[in-house]
């Protein structure tokens, strides 16, 4: 689904799709990331960066057999961009480890998107779902009238 909604003079552009969770569905958020951050002229490689790993951790982590997960971007009025990465397994919320604890094998992958985004959370619902979502600002579109 892509969508552009217009309210009061505020305009705010959305996509979202559901992709399989398989490494090859990660691989495709990433693509699809920015492939329509292209065509909403607002490329940035740290919104694929975040979108990949909130990706990789839903279809790794968030997996339930014969279950999807949602990617959605949402891109604001004022160039905020909003990525969303929905899974099933609403009981295993994400968690950063300790970076310098000499034992973590995983985990690193949510102090990049802590370190590329602004903010970043996770979200209930609708149950038995999550949604870890994560915002940045991005450069303003030059060729926009």
């Amino acid at each position: 689904m892509n969508q552009e909604v217009t309210q009061t003079g505020v305009r705010t552009r959305q996509f979202s799709i559901l992709l399989s969770a398989t490494r090859r569905g990660a691989r495709l958020a990433r693509l699809l990331t920015e492939r329509q951050l292209a065509d909403w002229r607002r490329p940035s490689e740290a919104a694929e960066h975040i979108a990949a790993e909130l990706a990789a951790n839903a279809a790794l982590h968030g997996r339930v057999p014969g279950r999807d997960f949602r990617l959605t971007l949402t891109l604001d009025a004022v160039d905020t961009l909003r990525i969303e990465v929905t899974d099933p397994r609403g009981d295993r919320l994400p968690r950063t480890p300790d970076p310098d604890g000499p034992y973590t094998e995983s985990g690193r992958g949510l102090l990049l998107v802590a370190a590329y985004a602004d903010r970043w959370g996770v979200g209930e619902g609708p149950a038995p779902c999550k949604t870890v979502w994560a915002e940045l600002a991005l450069l303003p579109d030059r060729g926009a009238a």
